[in-house]
């Protein structure tokens, strides 16, 4: 592995997670994720499915993205990751991450009026990540798409 500090940060997403969203302490779905080396250690692959509550809105039942994937990779000159998502729908977005500190974050501009970021925190123990997705018109005023809590269920 690179010997970057950076790089050597994603060893804590390594592994099998179950996730639970939330929208205003509502359960709109569930599932699985795992992160695992792709190419020796060159690459982070995430793939995550799930399933829309029984209580979900409709929206999130009609919009699911499930599966989805994402490569994570790190330019070791500068010392940033991007984040290459694809979903079940056929959207495509790479987005800018950092991993620093216990404290992870997925940022970008998916169209001319749509930002979206993520901020997620783990645990001390690094067995949880408590985080939260938004979304927004003007990268300005902020608004809760959902939820999410992951707990590793199993170390690679």
């Amino acid at each position: 592995m690179p010997g970057s500090s950076a790089f050597q940060q994603l060893d804590a997403l390594l592994g099998e997670w179950q996730w639970e969203a939330s929208l205003a302490g509502n359960l709109t779905a569930q599932g699985e994720a795992s992160f695992e080396w792709m190419e020796g250690d060159g690459f982070l692959i995430q793939h995550t499915d799930g399933d829309a509550a029984p209580t979900a809105p409709p929206e999130w039942i009609t919009n699911s993205p499930f599966p989805t994937v994402a490569v994570i990779a790190f330019d070791d000159v500068t010392g940033l990751f991007s984040y290459a998502y694809a979903d079940a729908r056929g959207v495509r977005r790479v987005y800018q991450m950092h991993l620093c500190d216990r404290v992870w974050e997925i940022s970008g501009q998916a169209g001319p009026e749509f930002y979206q970021r993520f901020r997620g925190t783990f645990s001390s123990d690094e067995q949880s990540i408590s985080g939260r997705w938004e979304r927004s018109s003007d990268d300005v005023e902020w608004v809760t798409d959902f939820d999410i809590t992951y707990t590793k269920v199993l170390m690679r």
